[in-house]
C-alpha cells in the first residue's frame, strides 16, 4: 500500500517538521524535501499537494535558497507558509515588499470574505494567530483574491480557488494559531480531497512486506539494541517479519540507568517479548577509556568507537547476518540536509555509527520516514507495553553527558541513585507520561553543609524536567513542591555523597535539555 502524500519543500523554516507532523496526524501521510531539490529528480508517487514552507531569509534577497520555479509547473494543489506565501506571490505576478510593515508573535487576524480554506467562518470573524515576518506582499498576483487581513500585513491570506494555489502569511502549524489546525485540515480535506489512509496498522502490514522482500528466507539479521523506544518497537517489528532470524545485541556501556540492562532483557528477552537478546558487558572497556575525559564532544567520540568495536567483536557471531537494524527516525533522516544544502553539523554519535560499512551489512531502518509518536503508535498497534514505548528519551551516550566533567564510577553510582528516586516520585505523582523528559544531572561542584553535628563537603544534584512535543523546543515543567520536597529530601538522606539538590528552570532555547 502506497498512500497519498503531501510533499512540503523546506526554506529553513524552524516549524517545517512541525508541519509534516500536523499533516499525519489527520492520517495524511507527508513527507520533506530540501528546496534545492530538483523537481524532476524527486518522486511524486502518490503526492497530491505541495506545501511550501516558511523561512529566514527574504525572497527579496540575492542571497534567498536556491529553488527551481518548475515547482510551480505541476497543477497540484499549493499552500505557501510565510516564506511560502511570498514566493508563491513572486512566482504568480504579485509583488512583494520589505519596510516597517513587521510582525512577531501574536497578531489578529480578520477574515475578509468566506472561502474554502476557512469553511464555516463569514467574513469579518477575527483570530488570533502567529506571525513572524519582515516583508509583506504589497500586491495580489492576478487571479488571486485576499481572504484575511491583520494589522502589520493587509494581505495576510490570499488563494486563487481555480488552480488551487492558496498563501498564508501566519504559521497554522504552530498552537499559538487559533483555528490553524482547522485549515490545514480544510486544505487538505476539502481543497485537495484527501483520504485519511495513514494508520498504524496499514504501516505495519506495508513494512512487514517490505522487511520480508529485504531480507532472504535463509538471510539473518542483527540489531542493536538500547532499550529506547526507537530500537525495541523496530526489534518487535523486525521479529514478527522473521521471527528467530532476528538477533538483538546490547552493550551494557556502564552509562546506563538504575537496573536498567536487567530490565530491558527481562521486558524483551526471551522471558518477556521473546526476542533472541544478547546482554554484553562491556562497562570496564568503556569506563576505562573515559578516565579523565571532561569535554562533552570527546565523551561522545570514545563511545562511538568503544561501541562499534564491542558490537563487531560481539556479531561476528552470526555468520549470516545480512543486514542490520537501526532505529532510525525521520528527524535523523532529514536533520543533515537543510534549505541550503548538507549540513555541516552531523551528531558525532549514534549507538551503531559507521558498523554497516565496516561489517559489509545492509540497513533496515523501518522508521526512516516516522516521528517519535507514530512510532510510539506503531508500537501500541503491535501489542507492546506502555511501560517500553513510552520510555522518555535517552541519550546515545547515556549518563556520560548528564556528568558535567570528567566520568568516575562513584559518580555514575551517585547519578544512577539520584536520577532513580527523581523517576520513581515523578510515577507516584502520574507526571511521567505528560512530561518529556526528567532526569538527574551530578555537577562537579561541592558545596558545604550540615548533617548531624558535622560540617560536610559533598556532591549537588540537579533535578531537570521539560514539557516538549519533539525535543526541538522545550519549556520547563512546573513540578509541585510536595514533589520536589519528597525527592529533594529522598536524595540527600539515602544517597551517600550528595548534600545538595537544585532545580533547572531553563527553557530550551536558549539552553537544551541536556547539559552537555
Amino acid at each position: 500500500m502506497n498512500p497519498s502524500k503531501v510533499l512540503i519543500i523546506d526554506f529553513g523554516s524552524q516549524y517545517t517538521q512541525l508541519i509534516a507532523r500536523r499533516i499525519r496526524e489527520f492520517g495524511v501521510f507527508s513527507e520533506i524535501v530540501p528546496c534545492i531539490a530538483n523537481p524532476s529528480e524527486v518522486s511524486l508517487q502518490g503526492v497530491e499537494a505541495i506545501v511550501l514552507s516558511g523561512g529566514p531569509a527574504s525572497v527579496l534577497d540575492d542571497a534567498a535558497p536556491a529553488f527551481d520555479f518548475a515547482w510551480f509547473e505541476n497543477p497540484l494543489p499549493k499552500l505557501g507558509i510565510c516564506y511560502g506565501m511570498q514566493l508563491v506571490a513572486k512566482q504568480y505576478g504579485g509583488t512583494v515588499e520589505s519596510g516597517t510593515s513587521r510582525e512577531y508573535g501574536h497578531a489578529e487576524l480578520e477574515l475578509s470574505k468566506p472561502n474554502q480554506l476557512f469553511d464555516g467562518h463569514m467574513a469579518g470573524a477575527k483570530f488570533k494567530v502567529w506571525m513572524s515576518h519582515g516583508d509583506h506582499i504589497a500586491t495580489l498576483p492576478q487571479g488571486f483574491e485576499l481572504l484575511a487581513s491583520s494589522e502589520g500585513a493587509p494581505i495576510s491570506a490570499m488563494g486563487d480557488p481555480e488552480r488551487k494555489v492558496y498563501g498564508l502569511q501566519f504559521h497554522p502549524e504552530v498552537v499559538h494559531t487559533e483555528a490553524g489546525k482547522e485549515l490545514l485540515s480544510n486544505f487538505l480535506f476539502k481543497v485537495c480531497n484527501f483520504t485519511a489512509d495513514w494508520k498504524p496498522k496499514s504501516f505495519i502490514e506495508e513494512s512487514l512486506e517490505n522487511i520480508r522482500s529485504q531480507v532472504g528466507d535463509s538471510d539473518h539479521v542483527i540489531c542493536g539494541l538500547s532499550g529506547g523506544v526507537d530500537s525495541a518497537v523496530a526489534a518487535v517489528l523486525v521479529h514478527r517479519a522473521i521471527g528467530k532470524r532476528l538477533h538483538c545485541i546490547l552493550v551494557d556501556n556502564g552509562l546506563m540507568r538504575y537496573q536498567e540492562a536487567e530490565q530491558i532483557e527481562k521486558r524483551l528477552g526471551k522471558e518477556g517479548y521473546g526476542l533472541d537478546l544478547t546482554v554484553v558487558n562491556a562497562q570496564d572497556q568503556f569506563l576505562d577509556q573515559l578516565e579523565g575525559v571532561t569535554d562533552p564532544e570527546q565523551k561522545r567520540k570514545i563511545i562511538g568507537r568503544v561501541f562499534i568495536e564491542v558490537f563487531e567483536k560481539e556479531a561476528k557471531r552470526f555468520e549470516n547476518a545480512t543486514h542490520l537494524v537501526q532505529g532510525t527516525l525521520y528527524p535523523d533522516v532529514i536533520e543533515s540536509i537543510s534549505a541550503f544544502g548538507p549540513s555541516t553539523t552531523i551528531k558525532s554519535h549514534h549507538n551503531v555509527g559507521g558498523l554497516p560499512e565496516k561489517m559489509n551489512l545492509k540497513l533496515l531502518e523501518p522508521f526512516r520516514l516516522l516521528f517519535k509518536d507514530e512510532v510510539r503508535r506503531i508500537g501500541r498497534e503491535l501489542g507492546m507495553p506502555e511501560e517500553v514505548i513510552q520510555r522518555q528519551p535517552f541519550p546515545g551516550p547515556g549518563l556520560a553527558v548528564r556528568i558535567v566533567g570528567p566520568i568516575t564510577r562513584e559518580g555514575l553510582e551517585i547519578l544512577r541513585q539520584a536520577d532513580h528516586i527523581f523517576k520513581e516520585e515523578i510515577v507516584r505523582a502520574e507526571l511521567y507520561q505528560e512530561i518529556w523528559q526528567s532526569f538527574a544531572v551530578l555537577l562537579p561542584i561541592r558545596s558545604v553543609g550540615v548533617m548531624g553535628d558535622g560540617r560536610t563537603y559533598e556532591e549537588t544534584i540537579v533535578l531537570r524536567a521539560v514539557y516538549s512535543d519533539d525535543g526541538m523546543t522545550a519549556d520547563w515543567a512546573y513540578l509541585p513542591h510536595n514533589l520536589l520536597k519528597r525527592v529533594s529530601n529522598r536524595i540527600i538522606n539515602n544517597v551517600k555523597g550528595v548534600n545538595r539538590v537544585v532545580l533547572d528552570i531553563s527553557s530550551k532555547p536558549p539552553a537544551t535539555i541536556e547539559w552537555e
